[in-house]
């Protein structure tokens, strides 16, 4: 299993930017997709998540309003929407996968740098 992570950079505070994560290599039905973040020296934070059957998405509270997450089932892909984006969104982020009803995430993909200016 493969997650191939892109679409991260450097933008502007304000800006947007939209995260892609592919996923290869098995069936993804019943799985949920996520995506975290990690700032060097502090815990990794789950920012968002989606099931891959009904599309129920979670997100945390420093992103709610402004992270948007979104899968393409055809593609095996899944979307993070970042608008308004803040220096505070600085970080490392990372896609994942896992199997419904399980407790950890089973797959990760490499993480991507964004990086908000002020």
């Amino acid at each position: 299993v493969q997650l191939q992570a892109s679409g991260g950079g450097l933008v502007q505070a304000g800006d947007s930017l939209r995260l892609s994560c592919a996923a290869s290599g098995r069936t993804f039905t019943n799985w949920n997709m996520g995506w975290f973040r990690q700032v060097p020296g502090k815990e990794r934070e789950e920012v968002a998540t989606i099931t891959w059957n009904w599309g129920t998405t979670y997100y945390a509270g420093s992103v709610k309003g402004r992270f948007t997450i979104s899968r393409d089932n055809a593609k095996n892909t899944v979307y993070l929407q970042m608008n308004s984006l803040k220096p505070e969104d600085t970080a490392v982020y990372y896609c994942a996968a896992k199997p419904g009803g399980a407790r950890q995430y089973t797959y990760w993909g490499q993480g991507i740098l964004v990086t908000v200016s002020s």
